[in-house]
């Protein structure tokens, strides 16, 4: 039996190794971004990538979306008032090669963009607006971004706001405020409510001063209501209505 000598079991080693070190494998969400002695030479994969150990190095770079948290951030709006507002990105890497050569680190520098983005918008609304339109604002935000990340490769596609955090003396005055807004509400439509009840009575007044006999059964009505109160004692006047067939009777006998 003949057996391999030391250097032929150390020539396959290196062989081995070698062949190792060039077989790379990629993702279907990865893209390898490949150097050729230093000088960028194209973007590969996925699947099966063969590289030339010590001529070729290989970045790299995930294709998926990344949801970026952004930290709160201390903004003073437009009418002086100090808030912290926290936001995310979702923002994905269109170009590899731009990504890797155009910038050293594009999640960090994607990072410090978003937070002085935030700050700057945010900054330049007021408080109310900030509160009522963070659609717009955030619309606002991810066009900043989308256009300032384009020459990196990457592609913002959306921006949400999370929180927006008040100070607490601004948290009583808005509280205040808001009660003050539904007692105003509440008085005007008690105040509502008595007119239109003003205004029924006013017309069932008119309808019964032109028709003595309805006012008359509406008196007899009220009585009926009162009479069925048996615990009490009511004391009422007579109506003129109902007095003055007796007095004419009195009067036609007097004159004769």
């Amino acid at each position: 039996m003949q057996y391999f000598g030391v250097g032929t079991l150390l020539l396959i080693g290196i062989a081995v190794l070698f062949f190792w070190s060039a077989i790379k494998i990629l993702p279907e969400y990865e893209r390898g971004v490949v150097f050729f002695l230093g000088r960028f030479q194209s973007v590969k994969g996925p699947g099966l990538i063969i590289l030339l150990p010590g001529v070729q190095r290989m970045i790299r770079v995930s294709l998926r979306t990344v949801a970026l948290d952004v930290q709160p951030q201390d903004v003073i709006t437009r009418d002086n008032v100090s808030v912290r507002v926290s936001a995310v990105v979702y923002f994905r890497v269109m170009g590899p090669d731009r990504a890797v050569i155009a910038v050293e680190n594009f999640l960090y520098a994607t990072s410090q963009l978003a937070q002085t983005t935030l700050r700057s918008v945010c900054g330049q609304a007021e408080l109310d607006d900030l509160l009522a339109e963070r659609e717009k604002i955030n619309k606002q935000i991810q066009e900043i971004l989308d256009k300032q990340t384009e020459p990196w490769g990457i592609k913002v596609s959306l921006v949400e706001i999370k929180a927006i955090d008040l100070p607490e003396e601004m948290k009583r005055a808005m509280a205040i405020q808001a009660e003050a807004e539904r007692e105003k509400r509440a008085k005007i439509i008690n105040a509502e409510g008595e007119f239109l009840a003003a205004q029924k009575i006013f017309d069932a007044s008119e309808v019964m001063s032109k028709n003595p006999v309805g006012l008359q059964l509406r008196y007899l009505q009220t009585l009926t209501e009162i009479a069925a109160e048996k615990n009490s004692t009511i004391v009422f006047p007579l109506p003129m209505e109902f007095i003055k067939p007796f007095l004419k009777l009195v009067k036609t006998d007097e004159d004769k």
